[in-house]
């Protein structure tokens, strides 16, 4: 039997255009009509305003470091063959502030504010999710 997985995300038919976007290398992210701004995590109403009326963007990619931590023990699968891995949260360049981890970077080397950009973490058999690069 397979260990079970906890970073696998469940799409469904609202979050379906954000994972074939992240499948062609693209960030996608969610702008209000009614008070124009963006949002992330997807959801089907502003978090701002409560409307509905909202649409599908594409994101520039570019975000700074607001914090991180780097994780030296998880046992939950699949995790623990990843570690040290640096967990984080970043301000995208269009507002939104989105959890996510920091890869391709030495941890001496992290510095708040520092310039990111969105790559794909893609795995046989599931959906490419973003993480970020210096």
């Amino acid at each position: 039997m397979r260990a079970a997985r906890y970073d696998l995300p469940e799409p469904d038919a609202f979050t379906r255009p954000y994972w074939d976007a992240a499948a062609e290398g693209h960030l996608l992210l969610r702008r209000c009509r009614a008070c124009d701004r963006v949002h992330h995590y997807p959801r089907e109403f502003c978090p701002h305003c409560w409307s509905e009326e909202a649409d599908w963007v594409r994101a520039s990619g570019r975000a700074t470091l607001y914090t991180w931590s780097v994780v030296h023990r998880n046992d939950l699968p699949p995790f623990g063959t990843r570690v040290p891995y640096v967990a984080a949260v970043v301000d995208l360049a269009e507002g939104p502030r989105m959890m996510t981890e920091v890869v391709e970077c030495e941890e001496g080397a992290l510095a708040i504010g520092m310039e990111l950009r969105v790559t794909f973490r893609r795995e046989e058999g599931a959906e490419a999710v973003a993480v970020f690069r210096p």
